[in-house]
């Protein structure tokens, strides 16, 4: 007769990305029941596009998730910087069988609401994960031998740990880092889906393009195989508004775009109704795990854009975490210790250089041209190269 006593679950704060690969791993790869609590009525995602590096492609892998990936992805056949004063290519570095034959996994674009959808029926079809929706936790407690949750309508829930995945504004990371608000960057974001039929036929390539401009930018792609296509226009301002779906202003976007080329305005003026955001990171930090209670992704170590890595970071998390989790036997505090270290470097890497990136491509003056002349004289070789710390993976 099997005596063994069943493990208490990890309890997981956050339905998003990083919440679920997070459940995900830790049923599949560390054998822990999983208990994940969302906020909003339904496990859904917003927003619009998302890119994804053969470092993730790595996870998926691991995950044995990668073909589902692939069925809903568009692979690109380069990625592209234009001048958007000049209309002037830049740089064009090839992501195609010479670029898998280096990484050993692909490049691919995504709507972020397929990726979730992935991970979401990945948790429902895992046995051993609890999915549980319209519950807000607004307290968390490490008691030495368990964690206690308690939700916004008093209800509490044990578990013998807590990995908090709930992003920028985390309330378990008030509790562990205690740093204040997120760090307003100065951009803002906007974002839109274009059917394909509706994105004007000559500009329609199977490419990411980014349109570098001064103090802006513009970035298009497809997505779901060619269907759609996805819009990102960043620029400077002041304004700051909390979240990341208001709806944006049309006059305000064709106003900071007006020095731009033709084309950038032509594609700007194809959208009238855009959501945006206000772009925000926080400082890099080691210290993200404390006893049974650990941080995730946005969480730990919120990242602005420009590298594409949020999500990408968020599942390499998950998949570290789980190997941790494993190893350490139920000793929690050893493994989120273990995690951590592994983690916080590669991670404050990326949150810095995500800045330095930023402001690389809304360079001006002197700095534009050297930026242009440095990236054109290099070789498709010394780009791959010079993506390897990323790309290459863990």
């Amino acid at each position: 007769m099997n005596t063994r006593t069943p493990r208490a679950p990890v309890i997981v704060v956050g339905g998003g990305i990083g919440g679920l690969a997070a459940a995900f791993s830790l049923a599949t790869q560390a054998g822990w029941p999983v208990q994940v609590f969302e906020q909003a009525a339904e496990f859904k995602e917003i927003g619009a596009g998302i890119q994804l590096g053969p470092n993730v492609f790595k996870m998926f892998d691991r995950l044995g998730l990668i073909e589902e990936i692939r069925t809903l992805a568009a692979f690109p056949d380069a990625l592209v910087m234009m001048d958007s004063t000049t209309s002037e290519e830049v740089v064009r570095i090839p992501v195609g069988d010479g670029f898998r034959a280096r990484f050993d996994y692909p490049y691919a674009l995504i709507h972020r609401a397929d990726l979730h959808r992935v991970l979401l029926d990945a948790c429902r079809r895992t046995p051993g994960i609890q999915l549980h929706a319209g519950t807000k936790i607004v307290d968390t407690s490490d008691q030495g031998d368990a964690v206690c949750v308690r939700a916004a309508d008093g209800e509490t829930f044990t578990g013998a740990a807590l990995v908090a995945a709930d992003g920028l504004w985390s309330t378990t990371r008030a509790q562990l880092v205690a740093d204040g608000k997120p760090r307003v960057s100065g951009h803002i974001a906007y974002r839109a889906v274009l059917p394909t039929r509706e994105f004007p036929e000559r500009f329609r390539r199977n490419e990411m393009v980014l349109w570098a401009g001064p103090k802006n930018h513009l970035v298009h792609y497809p997505l779901r195989r060619g269907d759609l296509y996805n819009l990102v226009a960043v620029f400077h301002s002041a304004r700051y508004d909390e979240g990341w779906d208001a709806y944006g202003d049309p006059n305000e976007l064709r106003e900071r775009f007006s020095q731009t080329c033709e084309t950038v305005r032509t594609l700007l003026g194809k959208i009238q109704d855009w959501r945006m955001w206000v772009l925000c990171d926080r400082e890099p930090v080691k210290e993200w795990s404390k006893g049974r209670m650990t941080l995730l992704g946005d969480a730990a170590h919120p990242m602005l854009q420009y590298l594409a890595q949020g999500a990408c970071m968020a599942i390499e998390d998950a998949v570290v975490l789980a190997d941790q989790v494993a190893a350490a036997e139920g000793d929690f505090e050893a493994a989120f210790r273990n995690y951590r270290n592994a983690r916080y470097l590669r991670t404050g890497r990326c949150q810095i250089m995500a800045r330095v990136y930023g402001e690389f491509y809304h360079a001006t003056g002197v700095t534009r041209e050297l930026r242009n002349q440095m990236l054109a004289a290099r070789s498709v070789d010394d780009s791959y190269e010079g993506m390897a710390w990323l790309y290459d993976g863990i």
